[in-house]
């Protein structure tokens, strides 16, 4: 297997893009990278997207995407898994260029989701649930999450306050990026204040959506010319794993088994452990994932998540920064694009190009994407190499 490197990047702000359509923002996306990159053509393209076909009424977006940037004959194809669509068009185009099938790939994550009215959004992301034992019952995510942060708090003794942490550090990292969709810090009573959605879950727990996109352009290493200026960065471990999409099917509901699977193995191939990753860009979807990843990935003990952020670890000066552009919760959460702005902030914070944002010495960065509950969970790990 080849070595893959991470040669160009490109990202739009998520917001309300009502004056661009799906394929105006991820051509745009696509175009950043290519000149980032310094190329004009790749041999792929993979698509991650989950709504399209419900909320736009369009699928078959690899063809669409790459015949509207340009790229008529290539190969390409679009990669749905839920939340995790976006990293798993990544982990993609990293085995179809390690494998030498091909020799240069851009990913490329999408969603349009502001345009439809609310009831529609949720119902679409609720198809990522089991629809025969959990959506029947009319269970939303926000519902699930709240379950489970419920037994948490019932099993291990926190108080919800004790999540807000979480919040604050991600609402004060994406008033530093001007990509983000929410650029202004928050306070521990504005947590506290915060209206309830489904209780114990309220608004400053739950990521909002968005519209956006966010592409990389991956190449084998060894074709790479000598760049001058910035450090060239790697992903040295690309793996997935899956659990039970329902809920209740698992052995341990409080336990990320995917999370678990797919971090370890990413660790193996990259050569590391926990104690190694300098920032870690994580799935805060909502506030209980947060606390269940890190005990999940091996940052923290069963049941004591939450101490690595009430004890400052996970802020830009702490032992493991976490969300450090802001992440889903400040940045915003375009389902089928989340994983791909993830992995563009962890390239920009290993070229040092993170602006006010930038954690001093980052050499290795994981972002880990998660689909539905926790279904399909995706870990990367990349380092900068100089």
């Amino acid at each position: 297997m080849r070595k893959v490197a991470i040669l160009g990047i490109g990202q739009i702000r998520v917001d309300e893009h009502w004056d661009k359509t799906l394929l105006e923002m991820a051509g745009e996306a696509v175009f950043a990278a290519l000149n980032d990159a310094g190329r004009d053509r790749v041999e792929g393209l993979f698509v991650g997207n989950m709504l399209a076909s419900q909320l736009d009424k369009q699928s078959h977006l690899g063809a669409l995407i790459a015949d509207w940037v340009g790229f008529r004959g290539i190969e390409a194809m679009t990669v749905e898994a839920a939340c995790a669509s976006g990293s798993m068009a990544l982990r993609t185009g990293v085995m179809a260029v390690a494998s030498g099938m091909l020799d240069s790939v851009i990913a490329v994550g999408v969603e349009k989701m502001t345009d439809s009215p609310p009831h529609e959004t949720t119902a679409a992301l609720a198809t990522a649930a089991d629809a025969d034992w959990e959506v029947i019952h009319g269970i939303t995510f926000v519902g699930l999450n709240a379950l489970l942060m419920r037994r948490y708090m019932y099993e291990y003794g926190w108080k919800h306050e004790d999540f807000a942490p979480f919040s604050v550090n991600a609402h004060a990292n994406g008033a530093k990026n001007p990509f983000a969709r929410f650029q202004r810090p928050i306070t521990v009573e504005t947590y506290k204040k915060a209206p309830m959605i489904s209780d114990p879950v309220n608004l400053m727990d739950s990521s909002p959506i968005g519209d956006g996109a966010a592409a990389a352009l991956i190449v084998p290493v060894d074709s790479i010319q000598k760049r001058g200026g910035r450090p060239l960065v790697t992903i040295e471990g690309s793996a997935s794993a899956i659990d039970a999409v329902a809920v209740h099917d698992r052995h341990d509901p409080l336990w990320l088994s995917a999370a678990e699977k797919s971090s370890q193995r990413a660790y193996r191939q990259a050569g590391v452990g926990p104690n190694d990753i300098d920032f870690f860009e994580i799935h805060d979807a909502f506030s209980i994932m947060s606390a269940l990843s890190l005990e999940a990935c091996g940052f923290a003990e069963r049941g004591q998540g939450p101490r690595l952020a009430l004890d400052g670890a996970i802020t830009p000066q702490g032992s493991i920064p976490l969300t450090t552009l802001g992440g889903l919760k400040a940045r915003g959460h375009p389902v089928g694009a989340t994983g791909m702005y993830q992995i563009v902030e962890v390239v920009q914070q290993l070229r040092g190009e993170a602006g006010a944002a930038q954690i001093d010495g980052a050499k290795i960065g994981m972002a880990q994407n998660i689909g539905g509950s926790g279904a399909t969970i995706v870990t990367h790990i990349l380092k900068a190499r100089g």
